[in-house]
């Protein structure tokens, strides 16, 4: 089961020669969605409609999408492809499909080649009932991690999945870590960060005043974005407050979390199968959100 929970499907477009990517989640019909946004520059498609003041219940894709704004145009894909699969609302003149996205910067020039809507469509052509690739595989292909002290000193980043279970309660994560930060362990240690040395790091040894790496535009290309499935039971304050209590899981697992150059971002789809209590399920999507992010680079050890 793609993320441990029944009818989700989960596809993949990489595009290798670029280093960017797109990595789609497609929910079983009926399934409530949610977002929450913690970062300071995001990039993102249809939050207002799946905030927590929004009238909207139901979601019917969520895109992750390399390529900064760009990549974006990779959700037209994914709402055509679901308009003809029969996925959406029902309205009178038409079916219109739900489908939020989210995006990283991994933009290495002006000229390459962007992810679009065809990237989209096949994003949703390759999706199975089997959990994403780890590592540098669909949105994660271009990600970076450690850049507190330039671009140039970052390491790789990549393309996370954890599923973690209470009882009947099952909540799956797949993420894209892009962060300006790095990635820690449960212990606090440095899984992977910027290459500079300990002598040459500006956070959190100096003031943030010093750190020109927060104020220069290149290093406003970063973001840990993610979808969390679960099979639980939601309305749609309880989805929105999943998602916010989630990114209590990329404070846990990247150091510094949620900066002004970062767009973290967290979609929740809740297939309403089982009784769980909101405080369960953020609970729950915390911890893997944690593993989530750190996944690429322990399997990478």
């Amino acid at each position: 089961m793609a993320l441990g929970i029944d009818g989700v499907l989960v596809g993949c477009w990489t595009d290798d020669e670029v280093a960017t990517g797109v990595t789609v989640v497609l929910p079983p019909p009926g399934s409530l969605g949610a977002i929450a946004v913690r970062g300071g520059a995001p990039g993102t498609r249809e939050a207002a409609a799946l905030g927590p003041s929004a009238s909207g219940i139901e979601c019917h894709g969520v895109v992750l999408c390399g390529n900064s704004v760009f990549g974006l145009a990779a959700a037209d894909g994914v709402t055509d492809w679901c308009v003809e699969h029969g996925r959406g609302l029902k309205l009178s003149a038409a079916t219109v499909p739900v489908v939020g996205a989210a995006v990283v910067y991994d933009l290495t020039s002006s000229d390459a080649r962007r992810p679009g809507p065809k990237a989209g469509r096949l994003a949703c052509d390759a999706a199975i009932e089997d959990d994403p690739p780890v590592g540098l595989y669909g949105v994660g292909r271009g990600c970076t991690v450690g850049k507190t002290c330039g671009r140039e000193f970052a390491s790789s980043g990549g393309q996370g999945v954890a599923v973690v279970k209470w009882g009947d309660v099952t909540v799956g994560v797949v993420v894209a870590v892009n962060a300006f930060g790095d990635v820690i362990d449960s212990d606090g240690s440095i899984l992977a960060g910027s290459n500079a040395g300990s002598e040459a790091l500006r956070y959190p040894y100096a003031s943030l005043q010093e750190i020109n790496a927060f104020e220069t535009g290149e290093e406003r290309t970063n973001t840990t974005i993610g979808c969390i499935v679960t099979n639980a039971i939601l309305s749609k304050p309880e989805a929105c407050r999943v998602s916010d209590m989630a990114h209590t899981g990329i404070a846990r697992s990247i150091d510094p979390p949620h900066t002004s150059v970062d767009g973290d971002a967290l979609f929740v789809l809740a297939t309403q199968q089982v009784e769980a209590s909101v405080d369960l399920v953020s609970h729950l999507a915390a911890q893997a959100v944690a593993e989530a992010v750190r996944s690429p680079f322990v399997n990478m050890a």
